[in-house]
């Protein structure tokens, strides 16, 4: 099986976030980058899993500047074997939808995978508008992936239980938590990525159907009020007045 993982890079899960003084930017002083926990843990080792027992390979893809290589990098250590980085400032989802299209329409990939979503941004829109540039099937939050031929069974929960989707290649889909589980690349697989290719493409011209013009933190959180236990009448008030859930 031809195997894509589409991978990004998100600010540390611990990282303290803020803005430019203008809100118009991340600030990113200080702040250590990962791979993507959702496209990592659950989409790469997925395709991972599937190439092991199928055959194929595995191809990582990332938009992004060259920074971005280190965090490719771990992706071939943990065992994709190839990446290619596509030369281009994300700007939006619509635009690195664009630019991933535009390489995998010409390499008839059997199934692409990307995480359910980024931990930064939380939009899962990249998918969808994969799926619908490349004429694929889309299923989204899938928690398993089996193979039988070229036809996939796929779970995914819904509301109020799960939902299982039989669908042929070749399709697009995002990976939730229970698709794998996550694999720690070990000193063979490190070294081994040193060698392996990691080709960058230049990005198309695209139009960002819309852009960030600014940012802004969420309100900070009011400092607790200790009321007496035996002052039942002030919690009440409280409750009801500054609360407003009575």
């Amino acid at each position: 099986m031809k195997l894509l993982v589409c991978v990004s890079k998100t600010p540390d899960t611990t990282a303290k976030i803020s803005f430019t003084a203008d809100g118009t930017a991340f600030n990113d002083a200080g702040v250590n980058y990962i791979m993507n926990p959702y496209d990592e843990w659950y989409a790469l080792v997925r395709a991972l899993e599937l190439k092991e027992s199928l055959g194929g390979s595995v191809t990582i893809v990332n938009v992004g500047p060259s920074s971005n290589d280190t965090i490719i990098r771990k992706g071939l250590a943990i065992g994709a074997d190839d990446a290619v980085r596509i030369d281009a400032e994300p700007k939006s989802a619509l635009g690195v939808a664009k630019q991933i299209a535009a390489f995998a329409k010409a390499e008839n990939y059997d199934i692409i995978f990307l995480g359910k979503e980024t931990i930064d941004y939380n939009g899962s829109e990249i998918g969808g508008m994969l799926a619908e540039l490349l004429d694929m099937s889309y299923i989204s939050f899938g928690t398993k992936l089996d193979m039988n031929g070229n036809v996939a069974t796929v779970a995914r929960e819904i509301e109020g239980g799960k939902e299982i989707v039989e669908l042929p290649t070749p399709f697009v889909v995002s990976a939730a938590k229970g698709m794998a589980e996550q694999r720690i690349p070990n000193m063979r697989g490190i070294m081994m990525a040193k060698r392996k290719p990691l080709k960058v493409v230049p990005a198309i011209d695209v139009s960002d159907a819309s852009t960030p013009v600014k940012y802004e933190l969420p309100a900070g959180k009011a400092a607790v009020k200790m009321v007496d236990p035996e002052n039942m009448d002030e919690l009440i008030r409280l409750l009801h007045e500054e609360a407003k859930v009575i």
